[in-house]
C-alpha cells in the first residue's frame, strides 16, 4: 500500500490507455526514465504494457503511483506486481559515457528506445513523460505522464528499482562515495566524496561539479557532452 502522503495524492489514471485502446491498438507502452538529473550512473528507462482491462488493473494496481511519491520499499513491493499483471516490461539504460558524449536528453531518448526494443511483444503506440521519441508509431507525449498515466507510472517504478539496485552494485565497487544511499544524486555527502576522492569512472564528466573538479577555469574539455548540473 502507498504510504501516507502517496495515499492522499491523486492515481494515475487509464484515460490516456483508453483513448488509445479505443482506437484499436491494444499494446501500449507507457514510458518513463530514472536517474536524469544524476551525477553518477546510468539514465535508466521502462517500458510497460498493460493489457485492456480496466477492472483488473484498478485493483491490481491499486497503490501505483509515480515512482518520487513512494519511498523505496514502497516500490520494490510494487515491482513485482507490475511484472505479475503487465503484457510486457522493457528496460534500457545509457551509461555516463553515452551521456557525456550525447548529452544528457538525447541520452535519455536512447534508453528510452533501447526499453522499447527490449520488450518481448512490440508496442503498437506510446505515452512517453515529457520527451518526443523518433520513432514510427503514435505516441502522446504528457509532462508529469508518471503522475497522470498508469503505465507510466508502472514503468517510473520499474526504471528508479532498475537503477537504484544499478547503483546499490555500483557502491560494492567504488564504496568511497556513498552510492548506495543518494544514488549518485547531489547530496551534500556526495560532493564531499567528490572533493576527497575525486570523479569515479561512473561519474558523469560533464555535469558540475564533476566537470568543476576536471578542468581548471577557462581549460576546454576533451569531450562534447553538455556542462549541466543535476
Amino acid at each position: 500500500m502507498p504510504g501516507r502522503k502517496s495515499a492522499s495524492l491523486p492515481r494515475p489514471t487509464l484515460v490516456e490507455e483508453r483513448a488509445f485502446w479505443r482506437q484499436g491498438y491494444r499494446r501500449v507502452a507507457g514510458l518513463d526514465e530514472a536517474g536524469r538529473g544524476a551525477w553518477a550512473g546510468p539514465v535508466v528507462a521502462a517500458a510497460v504494457i498493460l493489457p485492456p482491462e480496466p477492472a483488473r488493473l484498478r485493483a491490481a494496481l491499486a497503490a501505483v503511483r509515480d515512482s518520487k511519491m513512494l519511498t523505496p520499499a514502497e516500490r520494490e513491493a510494487l515491482l513485482p506486481e507490475i511484472l505479475r499483471v503487465a503484457l510486457a516490461v522493457g528496460v534500457g539504460m545509457a551509461g555516463p559515457e553515452e551521456i557525456d558524449a550525447l548529452g544528457i536528453v538525447p541520452a535519455t531518448r536512447l534508453a528510452m528506445e533501447r526499453a522499447l526494443r527490449a520488450l518481448p511483444i512490440p508496442a503498437e503506440a506510446l505515452i512517453v513523460d515529457a520527451l518526443t521519441l523518433p520513432v514510427s508509431l503514435p505516441q502522446r507525449v504528457l509532462v508529469r505522464a508518471d503522475a497522470r498515466c498508469l503505465s507510466v507510472a508502472a514503468a517510473s517504478i520499474v526504471a528508479k528499482v532498475t537503477r537504484d539496485r544499478w547503483m546499490v552494485e555500483a557502491d560494492r565497487l567504488y564504496p568511497a562515495y556513498g552510492f548506495a544511499r543518494h544514488k549518485g544524486y547531489g547530496t551534500p555527502a556526495h560532493r564531499r566524496a567528490l572533493r576527497l576522492h575525486g570523479p569515479s569512472p561512473i561519474h558523469r564528466r560533464t555535469f558540475a561539479p564533476v566537470h568543476g573538479l576536471l578542468f581548471r577555469e577557462g581549460e576546454e574539455p576533451s569531450f562534447c557532452g553538455d556542462i549541466r548540473g543535476g
